[in-house]
């Protein structure tokens, strides 16, 4: 659908919050997303120009757009989530997380038992969870069984059954596990107290289960039944023990629900921490790989939609490190500055770095770990894949990273003999290009590294990979050339996400097999060069090296800076809102000033 095409239809779409579904030629759904207003939201795709190789391929193939209009931004939140799950257009972002997760059942029976079950079924039982670790819920089980007494039996124990004798008491009995209603030894009404025990333990609220025990060993005493009062006693010992083992963040702090997102270029990892009664309940940390331009406040209301609804989340505050568009009502977001809230987002960005460093580590010793001669056969298999000149012994790779639409760095990565070479990794301050300009950057760091080794006399590498599509390529191509180095080292691109690979001049990209050892070097390779760029972005942010563009607008200050991206998240938002919208908080004489800086900025010098 061209341009024009859509301005016949634009004045048909609703200005109504909901979501929109956008179509290819073949009817395949290949992107859903929501809108406070579908017109504007939509129109914005056919009126902006991207800077995303896969935007600008997303409209090229949007054949037929269809609309659904909901009450309010939270249906559009949930349908949409929900529709993604569905139907996993190729376009939107992709959850990594296919995981099956356990639960612990109340079977829907007379004197239910408790078990781990993988299956939710709609037999009217009670499932509580899911939890994320199969480990955890054995464990939970076993102190369960240990602390009170429940039936294992599959006995069939109706009135009748048990009124006609039909049952013995089997071994559990004896051993203290059960408490016999098989024989009418226990009443429906003492079983269902220690049901609702085994609910109060797997809320993390151990409390009542203490409170009962200690109130059942007192009657026992009173009773002179001093060896049951002892066993009593050691029960009330072992749920003491099993509080302190966990991890208890603040008796005051109540249900809460913690996040945080780690994303590196179109990976992103999100952490999210389940808090209960104060205590660490759940802990999960999730993959996703975005196909568009969405920035880390999207990608984090997303996830936080999805898993909120996987775990059956009631809590009503959210912990963020940074301000989203998250429409549930009567859900408090809480960005925290300090004590035990801060600590609790220190602790989850922790976990968020763990899991990406061990998924780098794994890939990385897939080929570390093998011998020279087994990466000497990877690195000929690449060079026969590729159709190179010269064994790419000596590879090098290049990434730009920005946050929110601002502060741009690059980083580049160098692998000799097919593994990492980090005194040879170098990272780059942008130095002669203004705002976000993918081409103009690769241009200017490529150029500035191989000066170098041109000016040095250092071997240059056999292999280049610009991470990006064909635009990056050949900025990079044309600093090689500039620098008179054409046809002294092959120079590819690799295309975000699609690990298609990219030659100067070629209408086709080459696509190695998944499973190649070619393909899983240049998939280490592009990873690390991730991971390079990203943690070298987060140290200059932390010194405070970068400074927000909108503070270099003469008469625009911090404060209003701050303000302004509290509320609209990325500076790339601001330079798209209308005027009323950013005087609403900076007034119309600084929203008159911003608007300005933009307009001219955009129409370039001249």
């Amino acid at each position: 659908m061209t341009s024009q095409e859509f301005q016949q239809i634009a004045h048909t779409i609703p200005v109504n919050p909901g979501i929109y579904k956008y179509f290819d030629a073949n009817k395949e759904l290949i992107y859903v997303g929501k809108a406070k207003s579908l017109r504007k939201r939509v129109s914005s795709y056919f009126t902006k120009t991207f800077t995303s190789y896969k935007t600008h391929e997303l409209v090229k193939r949007i054949n037929h757009i269809e609309f659904t209009i909901v009450d309010s931004e939270q249906d559009a939140l949930f349908l949409e989530n929900s529709l993604i799950k569905e139907f996993q257009p190729r376009f939107n972002i992709d959850l990594k997380d296919d995981k099956s997760y356990p639960y612990i059942v109340i079977k829907k029976e007379a004197f239910p038992r408790v078990f781990l079950t993988r299956k939710k079924i709609k037999d009217g039982s009670e499932y509580l969870g899911p939890f994320t670790s199969v480990a955890k819920v054995r464990e939970l089980i076993n102190f369960i069984r240990q602390n009170i007494p429940l039936r294992t039996c599959k006995l069939n124990l109706t009135d009748q059954n048990i009124k006609n004798h039909k049952f013995k008491v089997c071994l559990e009995y004896h051993l203290g596990n059960c408490k016999g209603p098989c024989e009418s030894l226990q009443s429906a009404e003492d079983y269902n107290e220690g049901l609702l025990r085994v609910k109060s333990l797997l809320k993390g609220n151990l409390s009542p289960v203490i409170q009962y025990y200690k109130k059942e060993m007192a009657e026992q005493a009173e009773q002179m039944k001093f060896e049951k009062a002892a066993i009593t006693r050691k029960k009330i010992e072992h749920v003491e023990s099993y509080q302190e083992k966990s991890v208890i963040v603040s008796r005051h702090l109540g249900n809460v629900d913690v996040f945080t997102i780690l994303k590196d270029n179109d990976i992103a990892y999100v952490n999210y921490l389940m808090i209960q009664n104060g205590t660490i309940v759940q802990t999960h940390t999730i993959q996703l790989v975005t196909h568009l331009e969405e920035d880390e406040a999207e990608v984090l209301s997303f996830a936080i939609a999805q898993m909120r609804q996987t775990f059956n989340s009631g809590a009503r505050e959210i912990i963020v490190p940074a301000g989203i568009d998250y429409p549930e009502p009567g859900i408090v977001i809480t960005i925290p500055k300090g004590g035990e809230k801060k600590k609790l987002l220190e602790l989850s960005s922790k976990n968020v770095d763990y899991f990406k460093e061990e998924i780098r580590k794994k890939k990385t010793l897939q080929l570390e770990g093998k011998s020279d001669i087994d990466r000497l056969q990877v690195l000929y298999q690449l060079q026969e894949d590729l159709q190179l000149t010269a064994l790419p012994a000596h590879i090098e790779c290049f990434d730009n990273s920005n946050f929110q639409g601002s502060y741009p760095v690059s980083a580049m990565v160098c692998f000799k003999d097919g593994v990492p070479s980090k005194k040879d990794y170098r990272h780059f301050n942008v130095k002669t290009v203004e705002g976000i300009n993918d081409f103009a950057t690769m241009k200017e760091v490529v150029y500035r590294r191989y000066k170098r080794l041109k000016e040095e006399n250092q071997p240059l590498p056999q292999l280049v990979i610009i991470d990006g599509g064909k635009g990056q390529l050949s900025a990079a191509i044309e600093s090689i050339d500039a620098l008179e180095l054409a046809g002294k080292m092959t120079i590819v691109g690799l295309a975000k996400n699609e690990e298609e690979i990219f030659f100067q001049g070629d209408k086709q990209s080459v696509k190695l097999s998944y499973n190649s050892d070619s393909l899983k070097l240049i998939r280490g390779i592009r990873d690390e060069v991730h991971r390079f760029g990203i943690s070298f972005h987060r140290n200059q942010r932390s010194k405070g090296t970068f400074k927000n563009e909108l503070e270099n607008i003469k008469g625009i200050g911090k404060a209003t800076a701050d303000t302004l991206l509290k509320e609209f998240k990325s500076v790339t938002k601001i330079k798209e809102a209308r005027m009323e919208e950013i005087a609403k908080l900076a007034g119309v004489s600084k929203a008159g000033i911003i608007q300005k800086y933009f307009n001219e900025k955009e129409k370039g010098p001249g």
